[in-house]
């Protein structure tokens, strides 16, 4: 479901009063936040080093190493740390964000989960907000950096990683000049990192205005006139009713229907029963790869999305909004449709979603669709390399804020478990 995907914020520190789970051991800084990636304090030249042999000592310092380096430092990221952290393995994340949480602030304005705060707190710390209210885009991505912050997990930001290699028994990680080296690596994070646009956009007139749902914000950034927003999951879905609640214009959705859950998640029953079925009953332990109707379903869910979590097929037809086929290409520069007419709009939001990209990880450990061959997040074949975040990595529920935390700490006890990972001094 693309909110809780892509998915799915009081904005202050959580309450010192909130809940904790006991760790097995005391969770302090494995790695001082800030610290230097190179220390060459004290050290002196030897008197026979050449000019030249210095400026390449200089230009290729010695790679830092790590027992494990997490790759991502969004909720998937973060909850691999937290149970590191307690089996008391020395680690980092790297992040390619300047601020912990970016990736939820970087969304359109009034977005907010689909899930009530009581499902939205990864595992040590509750979401601090009212049990059944639910979190903007802006709370959760608090909430992370005070999660990160409480636990002092080890997080460097803007370090961009572009190349994951073997190197001998080891695992090279490169970041621009930066380099590292591990005996493990999890990679944390989503399929969805590329935005996915038809090839024909480019064929539209350059004066529709065109956005991909990641750059979208809120409706001033579009032109008066008519809208398609192509994809018709959740964050298709959930654009065209704020464009709608606008007025003034004319709205078209094209896709097909993903289906939809059949109640109202704000409402009493919803919010308090139906709710915690679904997400911790039906998503976290009936749809996943360890049930016979699990693995019937991750295929289709994988290639066509997952139901409509908020927005009703009937929200969108009350509102005005003209259902379409789907984009088949351009006509003199405007959207054509795959029953052949070609609209007369203004602006296209492309909420198409995206693909993964991977082409950074330089190991043979994908399958011919893209997909990584892991079994729970475990590569196979490539002892060492994890993954964690991907859509249904082992249920519905694993790119979901309540079920991450589940596919983290099976990779930690598995890292754990290895004798020859170096444990916090």
């Amino acid at each position: 479901m693309n909110q809780n995907r892509v998915q799915m914020k009081s904005s202050a520190t959580p309450s010192p009063d909130a809940p904790l789970v006991v760790p097995r051991r005391p969770i302090e800084p494995l790695v001082e936040e800030g610290a230097a990636f190179m220390d060459l304090t004290g050290l002196e030249e030897a008197p026979a080093l050449r000019p030249a042999a210095r400026e390449r000592s200089v230009a290729s310092p010695a790679p830092e190493h790590f027992p494990v380096i997490v790759i991502g430092a969004g909720q998937a990221g973060l909850s691999v740390g937290y149970h590191l952290a307690r089996h008391g393995v020395r680690f980092v994340i790297l992040d390619a964000n300047g601020r912990i949480g970016d990736s939820w602030r970087n969304r359109w304005d009034s977005l907010r989960l689909f899930t009530p705060a009581r499902y939205d707190g990864l595992d040590g710390m509750p979401f601090p907000a009212r049990a059944d209210s639910f979190p903007t885009k802006n709370e959760m991505a608090d909430y992370l950096e005070a999660y990160a912050k409480r636990f002092h997990l080890p997080v460097r930001n803007n370090v961009r990683v572009d190349a994951l290699a073997r190197n001998g028994d080891r695992y090279r990680v490169s970041a621009g000049a930066l380099r590292f080296e591990a005996d493990h690596v999890v990679v944390a994070m989503s399929n969805y990192q590329r935005r996915q646009v038809p090839s024909f956009a480019g064929e539209l007139d350059p004066a529709i205005v065109q956005l991909h749902s990641s750059e979208y914000r809120s409706p001033a950034q579009l032109r008066e006139g008519g809208v398609l927003i192509t994809g018709a999951g959740n964050s298709g879905s959930e654009i065209a009713m704020e464009l709608a609640r606008r007025g003034g214009r004319a709205i078209w959705m094209s896709g097909r229907d993903t289906g939809h859950v059949p109640f109202r998640i704000e409402g009493v029953l919803g919010r308090y029963l139906l709710v915690h079925l679904v997400l911790k009953g039906i998503f976290h332990r009936v749809l996943t790869i360890d049930t016979p109707i699990g693995r019937k379903a991750r295929p289709q869910i994988l290639a066509g999305g997952g139901p409509l979590i908020r927005v009703k097929p009937w929200d969108l037809a009350a509102a005005g909004i003209h259902r379409v086929p789907r984009v088949a290409g351009i006509e003199s520069g405007r959207p054509l449709l795959a029953d052949g007419r070609a609209l007369d709009v203004t602006n296209v939001v492309w909420c198409t979603g995206y693909d993964p990209d991977f082409g950074w990880i330089h190991l043979d450990v994908f399958a011919p669709d893209g997909e990584p061959r892991h079994r729970r997040g475990v590569v196979t074949g490539e002892p060492g390399l994890y993954f964690v975040g991907l859509e249904f990595l082992y249920a519905m529920s694993s790119i979901m804020i309540h079920g991450v935390g589940r596919d983290a700490h099976h990779i930690a006890d598995q890292i754990a478990a290895r004798k020859h990972v170096a444990r916090a001094a």
